[in-house]
């Protein structure tokens, strides 16, 4: 292995890591909110569950499409490297802040930034640099996932309230603690499976920039190995600060509404890692939370925070772009090739 991609592999990893502790928010603010686990408990519970994708899932179809997104021929280690440096940077940033925006659109926006950068360099034009049909199913899930995951729990609430309105409140409380065990588990899963296989598709692509593997040859064993990992250690690490806002500041949340919105977001998680599409974890789950708060009424959601973080999404992939154009140009001019 080439000095650059041993340094490309660290990154990628280091921002697996990263996502472990900034998303790990998304699978466990509600479940620690409501007090069923601690937090050390949350987390150990959550990392176990991203790490169990590695034995049950094969059939990596989001890390495919992550790397086909940009075009091979404008792909080098510079660009993967620019894609990587920005995205840890965006991830750190909103982390400091506690803000949930999205892990998965920094490391795209990272990775087309890059690519289209080097692709004007090269004198060809930015449309060119990426592939078209995979960037617009990216941007338009920006808005269907969240959107999936309110419904989701919306319906799955309301389902719930009717089922049991004639339980005894204290018995109701006392399940729904114990089923949160559950869908706290499967949005774990649901987390592992989708967000560890971007971090796989990018290692793939270095991998192969690098004429370790031959285009076509199957993922080496290693890198899901690693990325599931790294992703778990992450999780483990925490990202209080984001779990504070997933938590309890969108919405205040019960036992029966984190089952709720944490089984809405498995299911729509399981539903596009299916057909390949990498979506947010974090936008997910957040659509998730609002569409709970939504069945008690319109002002039980906090829509001045929501806004904000609607704001975070929309700039997540052009701010991570932009930081990546500009980390290849100074790798341009100290690392040529």
């Amino acid at each position: 292995m080439t000095p650059i991609l041993i340094v490309v592999i660290c990154l990628a990893l280091l921002f697996d890591y990263t996502n472990g502790f900034h998303d790990a928010a998304n699978s466990i603010a509600t479940i620690v909110s409501t007090k069923v686990l601690s937090p050390f408990q949350a987390v150990m519970w959550a990392a176990a569950f991203n790490f169990l994708v590695y034995f049950f899932v094969k059939d990596h179809k989001v890390a495919n499409t992550i790397s086909k997104i940009v075009n091979a021929h404008f792909v080098t280690m510079n660009v993967i490297l620019a894609g990587l440096i920005a995205a840890i940077s965006w991830n750190l940033i909103t982390w400091w802040f506690g803000i949930p925006s999205s892990s998965s659109h920094t490391l795209i926006g990272g990775f087309a930034g890059a690519g289209i950068t080097n692709a004007l360099y090269m004198g060809s034009s930015a449309l060119s640099a990426v592939k078209m049909s995979y960037v617009l199913t990216i941007l338009a899930y920006i808005v269907l996932a969240p959107v999936i995951g309110l419904i989701i729990a919306y319906i799955v609430t309301v389902l719930i309230l009717h089922i049991c309105k004639k339980a005894r409140p204290a018995t109701a409380e006392r399940w729904f603690k114990r089923l949160q065990l559950v869908s706290s588990a499967a949005l774990s899963y649901a987390h592992g499976g989708n967000d560890a296989q971007k971090v796989m598709g990018i290692l793939y692509v270095a991998v192969f920039t690098a004429h370790v593997i031959k285009q076509g040859d199957p993922m080496p064993n290693w890198i899901p190995l690693a990325c599931y990992s790294a992703i778990a250690l992450g999780t483990m690490s925490g990202g209080w600060k984001i779990v504070k806002t997933m938590g309890s500041r969108i919405t205040k949340i019960t036992p029966l509404e984190g089952v709720s919105a944490e089984t809405a977001g498995a299911l729509t998680l399981f539903f596009t890692q299916y057909f390949g599409i990498p979506v947010s974890t974090t936008h997910t789950i957040t659509g998730s939370i609002i569409g709970v708060g939504l069945t008690k009424r319109l002002s039980a959601v906090r829509w001045g925070l929501t806004l904000n973080i609607i704001w975070a999404w929309v700039i997540t992939i052009p701010v991570s772009a932009i930081i990546a154009a500009i980390m290849f140009a100074l790798l341009r001019t100290f690392l040529p090739g």
